[in-house]
């Protein structure tokens, strides 16, 4: 199964960043904005409250590293959590969701407000942050857990996914693969996870490899 490493090493070329990507993977970050233990970075993150007249998605779209970053600048986003859902494992951690036993994807909760932005607009910039056509994979991130995947919330919330992914299909060439399926238990990631891009974007190559091209191709801060 290929990981985060292959994916640098693909990209860039070089030796030196598969050796230095599991590294600074599980150095401690800088604290999380939604971090209440700062002494405990693999502790799993706090998950933010629901405003009254907000909702709540859960999307999976590859790396929840890549996700955070795109939907964290999205006005009408209130909050954005990494973290895992759809595994049959209890509270489960980074390490087993990476190893592609727990069934859980790598996901992120995103509570909006719908009178701001609407889920289908919400939606508009998940099918372009990331290709929902290759099943478990997106670019050299390969497994189970980066599947594409919308967690709904309600029937409403449900019946907006499928009218949503049948509009994008014809944005391209290939069937869609995105699952559409009920939002089951979230387990917050750890703390380290949290707010990731912006506090290592300087730290981690993968976030210069990967996540700056992406944000770059939408128009939104590097």
């Amino acid at each position: 199964m290929l990981s985060r490493t292959t994916i640098l090493v693909l990209t860039a070329g070089a030796l030196f960043l598969a050796i230095l990507f599991p590294l600074l993977a599980q150095q401690p970050s800088p604290t999380p904005m939604n971090s209440t233990n700062a002494a405990s970075p693999k502790a799993p993150a706090a998950t933010p409250p629901v405003p009254d007249g907000d909702e709540v998605i859960t999307l999976g779209a590859g790396c929840f590293w890549c996700t955070e970053s795109v939907f964290q600048q999205i006005p009408g986003v209130v909050s954005v959590t990494s973290g895992y859902m759809g595994g049959t494992v209890k509270n489960p951690t980074y390490e087993q969701v990476c190893d592609g036993d727990t069934g859980h994807a790598e996901v992120t909760r995103i509570v909006f407000d719908p009178q701001k932005l609407p889920l289908a607009k919400l939606l508009e910039t998940f099918w372009k942050m990331h290709d929902p056509t290759t099943k478990d994979r997106q670019g050299g991130d390969v497994g189970t857990q980066y599947r594409s995947a919308i967690f709904y919330s309600n029937d409403a919330q449900r019946a907006i996914a499928e009218a949503s992914k049948q509009a994008a299909a014809s944005h391209f060439s290939k069937p869609i693969v995105t699952e559409i399926t009920p939002a089951g238990e979230f387990y917050a990631a750890e703390n380290y996870h949290q707010d990731y891009y912006r506090l290592n974007k300087n730290r981690n190559p993968y976030c210069r490899a990967v996540i700056a091209p992406k944000l770059d191709k939408l128009g939104l801060e590097k």
